[in-house]
């Protein structure tokens, strides 16, 4: 009778994520919503912990990356970017999706890679270089990017202190352990795609788009080479940006610098959460001020949309996932907890498969790593299966794959007969498995 409950209840979860990624935007978090009114009400079950730390952290780093793009910060580092791009386009393959990750780490999120993808597909094209090489590893690389990130949502889950952060994983360690993890496996995999494909003189599909005339003008060119210009308040916001991230960064290595105060007697220090939601939220105000930015730019940005139809999706889907998972914890460890114990890879496949149907690697985060931590899988080994939440490149649907898609005019960046077998699928997989590899072996020697 108990397991057929779980199995009802399970059912429920996946039926309610299904349906709110099907529908997109702010859905899967209102579906997510349904889901703990049905644990709640009906089943009467506990409710979960609300993710607080994590909403909170995104509002602030959101908030901060929109003023940061309605500076003109974003465009001036693209037109950085650009032109370093445009200087080696014979290693575009390896330059392109170290760029992409570089732009994402720094700035906690994938939509960065939308002004980037353009680039790296014209490069390639005028190189002559396959398109699809670059473009499908920088996708990936957008990505990987997040899960190492200081200042992204799918972090700061991690960090959380009802999470990682309880059970002594500071930022240092999610720094130390995925970034050069994810470098690693972003190198191999563009050293793979390198070989992958036909020519793109030889390629049928660009031969027949080249002689129906389908190429446009140097368009994109000029068009970055038009961002390469900027403005003193431009340089300003992105330096006040970057100050945000490396005070973010050495308050998360060098926990003692945090201020700390007495609470009835106790010593407590101020939380990694708090300090990123303090310190993110006033390099706002500065960029508004040194930028010269417009606040209303800031919210009718695509950066600030993306951010917060994402913290309403954690609202939901983490709050459900945290309300099933706790309240069936016992069943879970009786039926379960050996088997991940003496096979913790076998958790980072659940968080593969989770990713695939949340399409965000913040609530996936939330969703599984409390089943994790229940079944008493070490923090470390958590840290280092945190790259399994890019699992969402597996279905093509993605909006940063759908982007490379359509900004690769040559069409060698595409989708397959079969659907799955698409452009990103092996550098997905390669970067997935890479990536994880390398992080435990940083955690099996490093700690």
């Amino acid at each position: 009778m108990v397991t057929f409950l779980v199995l009802l209840q399970l059912a429920i979860v996946l039926a309610l994520i299904f349906i709110g990624a099907r529908v997109g935007g702010i859905a899967l978090g209102i579906y997510g919503m349904v889901g703990v009114f049905i644990f709640v009400f009906v089943f009467g079950m506990h409710p979960g912990k609300i993710p607080i730390d994590v909403m909170l952290i995104i509002a602030s780093v959101i908030t901060a990356t929109s003023a940061l793009q309605a500076a003109g910060g974003l465009d001036y580092l693209v037109g950085l970017a650009a032109r370093f791009l445009r200087k080696h386009p014979a290693h575009i393959t390896y330059y392109g999706p170290l760029v992409t990750w570089l732009f994402c780490l720094v700035a906690g999120t994938a939509h960065t890679s939308y002004s980037l993808l353009p680039i790296i597909a014209e490069i390639a094209r005028n190189s002559k270089i396959r398109p699809e090489r670059p473009m499908s590893v920088a996708t990936i690389a957008a990505s990987l990017g997040i899960t190492g990130s200081p200042m992204s949502a799918a972090t700061a889950a991690v960090i959380s202190t009802d999470l990682l952060g309880g059970q002594g994983i500071e930022l240092k360690d999610i720094l130390l352990v995925c970034i050069p993890a994810s470098l690693i496996a972003i190198l191999v995999a563009s050293f793979v795609q390198n070989r992958v494909g036909k020519e793109l003189e030889d390629d049928p599909e660009y031969q027949r788009r080249v002689r129906e005339g389908l190429f446009e003008s140097e368009e994109l060119r000029a068009k970055s080479e038009a961002s390469n210009h900027s403005s003193l308040h431009q340089r300003r916001a992105v330096l006040a940006f970057l100050l945000g991230v490396f005070l973010v960064v050495l308050f998360g290595s060098v926990p003692s610098l945090r201020p700390s105060f007495q609470v009835d007697g106790v010593t407590t220090t101020l939380s990694m959460p708090e300090t990123i939601e303090i310190i993110m939220m006033s390099v706002a105000a500065l960029i508004l001020i040194v930028g010269k930015a417009n606040v209303k730019d800031a919210v009718s940005g695509n950066i600030f949309n993306a951010g917060m139809s994402a913290m309403i999706a954690i609202f939901g889907i983490a709050w459900m996932g945290d309300t099933f998972f706790n309240g069936n914890l016992d069943f879970f460890k009786s039926h379960i907890a050996d088997i991940v114990t003496q096979y913790p890879f076998l958790f980072s496949v659940a968080l593969f498969i989770m990713s695939i149907m949340l399409f965000s690697q913040a609530a996936t985060v939330r969703t599984l790593f409390p089943l994790g931590i229940g079944l008493g899988i070490s923090p470390l080994s958590l840290v280092s299966m945190f790259p399994a939440v890019n699992g969402y490149f597996f279905i093509p649907n993605y909006p940063t794959e759908v982007a490379a898609i359509n900004f690769d005019t040559t069409g060698t960046t595409r989708i397959g007969r079969y659907v799955l077998n698409h452009s990103f699928q092996l550098a997905g997989w390669i970067t997935t498995v890479v990536s994880i590899g390398v992080g435990y072996l940083i955690v099996t020697f490093l700690y």
